[in-house]
């Protein structure tokens, strides 16, 4: 008689940031990954949504769990957290699932470069997963992105434009920072690019060899678009990616947070999660 194969230990999530954009689009994805139940949902204290169940405020019927701002007792209940709240809070909700020691997703950006010092203490003790993009699209766009830094000549200038929906709050994204930095770790010549933020010199000043330029534009419902632009003499190459449907944020958040649950304390980014996969 064959061996019966182990049926997959279910993961409970708590989702922090329930009732915004993404937050909605987590619980929609959800259904999609069986093993994966959120048994609990966080919003601010200020939101009116409190106490009212998750799935009923998203639109997607009833899940008989009820928005709490009590962060440490959703926790409690929970073997791992995805925050998609906002900036403010992401040093509190850090600190929070670092003392229940439970793993943490931050899809969560904008947040200050001061930030640092506090995930890499907390990556000693929760495993913890920043993505400024959760799509599987962005973190292979990333990768080409290197190979292409690594392989044109510094003579090729590289700018980043991100459009994204009216509303979006910080600017340049931080899926645009992420490649920015990608483009400057792998070209070792850029000595003179942009500083912690990014951001590009003001253009009234000569451009300089290597420098990054960003370029942001928030417009009507747009879902989100990332085109690195490589210009050099007599030509130019573009990689793009663009996002029609909100829910492959959510899909590859979900994904990432089954994969998270199981792995060791440390600092992870979707590059690792990719890397496995392949």
């Amino acid at each position: 008689m064959a061996a019966l194969t182990p049926t997959p230990t279910p993961v409970r999530a708590a989702l922090i940031g329930v009732t915004g954009r993404m937050g909605e689009a987590l619980l929609r994805a959800a259904p999609a990954f069986p093993r994966l139940n959120i048994t609990a949902a966080v919003a601010s204290p200020m939101s009116l949504s409190l106490g009212r169940d998750a799935g009923e405020a998203a639109g997607v019927g009833c899940l008989h769990v009820p928005i709490t701002s009590d962060l440490p007792r959703a926790l409690a209940e929970a073997d791992v957290a995805l925050d998609f709240s906002s900036a403010t809070a992401t040093r509190a909700n850090l600190a929070a699932c670092r003392a229940a020691r439970k793993p943490l997703l931050i899809g969560t950006t904008g947040f200050a470069a001061e930030l640092d010092g506090a995930f890499a203490a907390a990556g000693r003790d929760i495993a913890l997963l920043i993505a400024p993009n959760t799509s599987l699209g962005v973190t292979l766009l990333l990768e080409l992105v290197r190979i292409a830094a690594r392989s044109l000549p510094p003579s090729f200038d590289i700018d980043i434009l991100d459009t994204h929906h009216r509303t979006k709050p910080d600017a340049p994204s931080g899926t645009a920072l992420a490649l920015g930095a990608a483009a400057r770790e792998a070209r070792q010549a850029c000595a003179s690019a942009a500083g912690a933020s990014g951001a590009a010199a003001a253009r009234d000043q000569p451009r300089r060899e290597g420098e990054i330029g960003f370029a942001s534009v928030r417009a009507g419902d747009t879902v989100g678009e990332h085109t690195v632009l490589f210009a050099g003499p007599g030509e130019a190459l573009f990689l793009t990616h663009r996002a029609t449907d909100r829910g492959i944020f959510a899909r590859g958040a979900l994904a990432a947070a089954l994969w998270l649950q199981s792995r060791p304390p440390g600092w992870y980014t979707m590059r690792d999660l990719l890397e496995q996969k392949q």
